[in-house]
């Protein structure tokens, strides 16, 4: 845990803002690479996740944007309405699940609305390092796209295409920016899930392959749990056999028995609770691991997967 302070807040968009962190004493932060992100911990207990969007030299400070969430399950609302410049909070270091490839001969990045962030840090590392790529930057309206000005004054403006959905002469073509894909070119993607799965499937028409194909979400998707039926978990190490009825989540069940397994997000974002499965068949509804990781079903994310056989297996 690193204890920071705000040393400044900024309105960067409508309902997005930026928090510019350091710690007390202003020594270095832990190094990060592009496409990397910290664990907010908020003095509720909520624990949340934020790309950082500086560039990735920088070592003095962290900067997080953060968008203010109608559906927001108190993360980004807490941010909005309590922290404020001077305010203190404590952090993790940086991880990355979402890394750049640095072989690639060139890379193509696209943002949906606040998946800026860590496709922001990427462009900073692609440009610093004189790579080859371009930018694709999709938002609703000029006055919700963040960073665009940052981005205007950037050394790789040249590269960057905006696109507003007011604006219908500027709306992106994916498939004639995905067209002729080749094996040394790979594609990031964050966003919206509807923006994301637009991009990945008008990618996958055109033939790119799965492994060139990256992508970091920022929430999970939907899902209707009105059918869930109860089953059961069994736990390598004891033995011992716990029942998870439809109403509950498998890592809050656990945790009721005593069985602690680390979690972040809650939605099958993070990863941080993958668990791996010695026997049954997981009900997948996480957003981390790749379809190819799912259909193996040896691991799932018992924050909101379940399972479609009677009995999981973990290996815990």
């Amino acid at each position: 845990m690193i204890e920071v302070q705000v040393v400044s807040r900024k309105t960067e968009a409508q309902g997005i803002c930026s928090y510019e962190l350091a710690r007390l004493d202003e020594s270095p932060l832990p190094a990060f690479s592009a496409g990397s992100h910290i664990d907010v911990h908020l003095p509720d207990g909520l624990i949340r996740q934020y790309s950082l969007c500086n560039h990735p030299d920088e070592r003095h400070r962290y900067l997080i944007g953060v968008l203010r969430d109608p559906a927001s399950r108190g993360g980004s609302q807490h941010l909005h309405e309590q922290i404020n410049t001077g305010d203190r909070l404590h952090i993790s270091e940086p991880r990355n699940l979402f890394p750049l490839v640095h072989e690639a001969r060139r890379s193509l990045l696209f943002a949906g609305g606040i998946g800026i962030t860590p496709i922001l840090c990427m462009a900073e590392r692609l440009a610093h390092s004189n790579a080859d790529f371009e930018l694709h930057y999709c938002a609703r309206s000029s006055d919700r796209a963040a960073f665009v000005e940052r981005i205007r004054q950037s050394a790789f403006a040249d590269r960057v295409f905006v696109h507003f959905d007011e604006q219908p002469e500027t709306l992106m073509n994916a498939a004639q920016v995905l067209a002729n894909p080749q094996p040394d070119v790979h594609l990031y993607v964050c966003g919206p899930a509807g923006f994301m799965q637009h991009v990945l499937d008008s990618a996958r028409t055109k033939g790119w392959a799965e492994d060139r194909l990256h992508r970091e979400y920022f929430a999970a998707a939907a899902i209707d749990s009105s059918h869930d039926g109860s089953f059961s978990v069994k736990v390598a190490s004891s033995g011992q056999i716990i029942e998870i009825p439809a109403d509950k989540t498998v890592v809050a069940v656990l945790e009721s028995h005593g069985i602690d397994i680390p979690m972040s997000c809650e939605q099958g974002v993070c990863g941080t609770c993958l668990t791996n499965v010695l026997e049954g068949i997981p009900d997948h509804r996480d957003m981390f691991l790749t379809e190819e990781e799912q259909a193996c079903n040896n691991q799932f994310t018992p924050c909101c997967s379940r399972s479609k056989s009677p009995l999981l297996v973990l290996d815990i």
